[in-house]
């Protein structure tokens, strides 16, 4: 079969003026793109990149989602009030409830509009601070990123919505207390006003601008980051520019399980840990619950002071997590076929470390880690050769903060007021996840909020 290639559009089809411009090429973007022109927007998106996507590219472990019918085709009963619930104390207790209310409600109708939109997210598996399974993934158990962002664009490419790459906005216009269009700059074009009814800021977070992570956390400026390289926070400035306010902006996650050892930081996907992996200390010991919350995963990591940690796991989960398989590939990954032979290409102790994994063994098999308290991704132990080990460290991987909006994804004044014909999804948002980020939620927020987006233009334009 031959490869998919989303066709860009030439800038010189730029038309003058559109119902509904999306900044961000992303998930949100495109899927705000896709639901707005199914009802019946003209719509373009713009892209400052020649690379398309965004960080939901690099988006790994799956897309958290409740009462779906996935979840009951593999007999998982949950339900939005524990969804609800294990996110706002994911959060501690600081996330925006109302938006908090509005993505758990709209998960399940999210993982349909996708499978209806040739998107199946069929298979299921674990993240950290999630009581039951709820990150939805491809069926072949891939890393749902790139799924998601080909799914897409092949979406944008048979519905024939423009995608203008290598197009930064400079500046949004506004007469009045309304959006009216925005100012674009392009190599081949050069400078350029076009009009809009809508906009939609769906750009992305700042953890690549050093100067905004100065002045918001200056604590964290020594960290490396796993994203790529246009989240810096463009979005936020052109909000603010026309009166949109922000929101906890000094609350960045930490990932506790990037790979840094080559010139390139690599997100290892919590999936790694969903599907069953352990992490060792440089003694070969466990130290930590691996499925709690990123917050304090990352604490634990950072209180060994052993410069990283190490993750231990099996054929039998790398099976089960298929993108373990790229890892392998671009040399991220340690093999043994024996425990010892691991220890010692891991630089770990090798009679602690099979000590570890026999004790871990146990646990999974009754089903209850005494040491640590571990309840979920326990479904399969250390037990099938060969066996792997991946040096981690944390990194700079999300930022919570961003543009201030409302449940119906409209971009809010300090004085609460939504600046009319302007929107914002996904990264660029602040407020859902509060003081840290569950994973599996930041995908679905895309889809959710995107979704909510395009039709809430569409409502504005078309008068619905």
């Amino acid at each position: 079969m031959a490869k998919f290639i989303f066709p860009k559009t030439d800038i010189a089809d730029l038309k003058a003026a559109y119902d509904f411009v999306v900044i961000g090429s992303g998930a949100a973007g495109m899927t705000a793109a896709i639901q707005a022109q199914e009802l019946g927007l003209d719509v373009a998106i713009l892209e400052k990149l020649e690379v398309l996507g965004g960080n939901s590219n690099r988006a790994s472990s799956g897309m958290n989602a409740v009462e779906t019918f996935v979840q009951l085709n593999n007999k998982i009963v949950d339900s939005q009030a524990s969804f609800y619930e294990d996110t706002l104390k994911g959060g501690g207790g600081t996330n925006d409830k109302e938006l908090l209310e509005y993505f758990v409600t709209h998960t399940e109708s999210a993982i349909d509009w996708l499978y209806n939109h040739n998107i199946n997210l069929t298979d299921i598996t674990a993240t950290g601070g999630m009581s039951q399974k709820r990150a939805h993934r491809p069926g072949d158990k891939s890393a749902v990123g790139g799924y998601l962002v080909k799914g897409l664009q092949k979406q944008l490419a048979f519905k024939k919505i423009p995608l203008f790459d290598g197009t930064e906005v400079t500046h949004l216009e506004k007469s009045g207390d309304k959006i009216t269009g925005l100012t674009i700059k392009n190599a081949k074009l050069g400078e350029k006003t076009i009009q809009a009814k809508a906009v939609l800021i769906a750009s992305g977070g700042f953890a690549q601008n050093r100067e905004m992570l100065a002045e918001y956390a200056p604590e964290l400026l020594d960290l490396k980051t796993t994203n790529h390289p246009g989240a810096t926070g463009d979005g936020m400035k052109l909000v603010t520019e026309v009166g949109g306010t922000l929101v906890d902006m000094n609350k960045i996650q930490i990932h506790p399980t990037a790979q840094q050892d080559t010139d390139h930081v690599y997100l290892i996907g919590e999936g790694v840990r969903g599907e069953g992996a352990i992490l060792v200390n440089r003694a070969g010991q466990r130290f930590v619950n691996e499925m709690t919350t990123r917050d304090k995963a990352t604490a634990a990591i950072n209180d060994l002071h052993e410069d990283g940690a190490t993750l231990i796991l099996d054929q039998g989960i790398r099976e089960a997590f298929t993108a373990i398989d790229f890892y392998h590939a671009i040399g991220l990954v340690m093999e043994g076929a024996t425990l010892a032979e691991l220890a010692e290409k891991a630089h770990l102790d090798a009679v602690n470390l099979a000590a570890t994994v026999a004790q871990w063994n146990t646990f999974q098999a009754t089903g209850a880690d005494t040491e640590f308290g571990r309840s979920t991704a326990m479904e399969r132990g250390i037990l099938k050769a060969p066996y792997y080990a991946i040096h981690i460290k944390p990194a700079i991987h999300y930022t919570m903060g961003g543009v201030k909006i409302n449940p119906l994804t409209e971009v809010l004044s300090e004085t609460g007021e939504a600046i009319s014909g302007l929107y914002a999804a996904g990264e660029v948002t602040g407020g859902l996840h509060g003081n840290n980020r569950i994973g599996g939620n930041s995908i679905a927020e895309t889809v959710v909020f995107g979704r909510q987006a395009g039709k809430q233009a569409a409502k504005f334009v078309l008068g619905l």
